[in-house]
């Protein structure tokens, strides 16, 4: 299933393909961006920088993008940042084997659910992080009436 880990990685690499050349991006600078905890913030970045795609400098350096975004992929993310042994989908555990439904609702459901999952991946792995970024470019051009 997903959580928020995915789009607050997101947000954060986005915000460094903005920023990083601007100010020092800090963990205090993302948790206020993204409105989640600092503590989470720190979390996720060191999934991304585990993931290499980010460096932290310490001291006063903040965080840096270490992969150009065309390299990082919303699969990549994905990957790096929510955990693999979790299902995308979850089936209901316990359906009611009394009843004919709940009998074969694993068996019609299992083979569309591996074809869902495959689906989503290959979607996630043709978009980049660069592509998120010319779009995001695009909205916050609409944002300040195409200035």
């Amino acid at each position: 299933m997903f959580s928020s880990r995915m789009s607050v990685a997101i947000h954060i690499l986005l915000y460094l393909e903005e920023y990083e050349e601007e100010e020092k991006v800090t963990s205090t600078v993302l948790a206020d961006t993204t409105g989640v905890n600092a503590v989470n913030i720190r979390k996720t970045l060191q999934l991304l920088k585990k993931a290499d795609f980010i460096e932290i400098r310490r001291g006063s350096g903040g965080a840096v993008l270490k992969k150009a975004p065309e390299e990082i992929t919303v699969k990549d993310i994905f990957e790096a940042v929510e955990n693999s042994d979790d299902e995308l989908f979850h089936m209901h555990e316990h359906p009611n084997t009394n009843c004919p439904v709940g009998r074969s609702i694993k068996g019609v459901l299992d083979g569309h659910i591996d074809a869902w999952k495959s689906l989503l991946m290959q979607q996630m792995q043709a978009v980049t992080l660069k592509d998120l970024y010319t779009e995001m470019q695009a909205e916050m051009k609409k944002d300040t009436g195409g200035r």
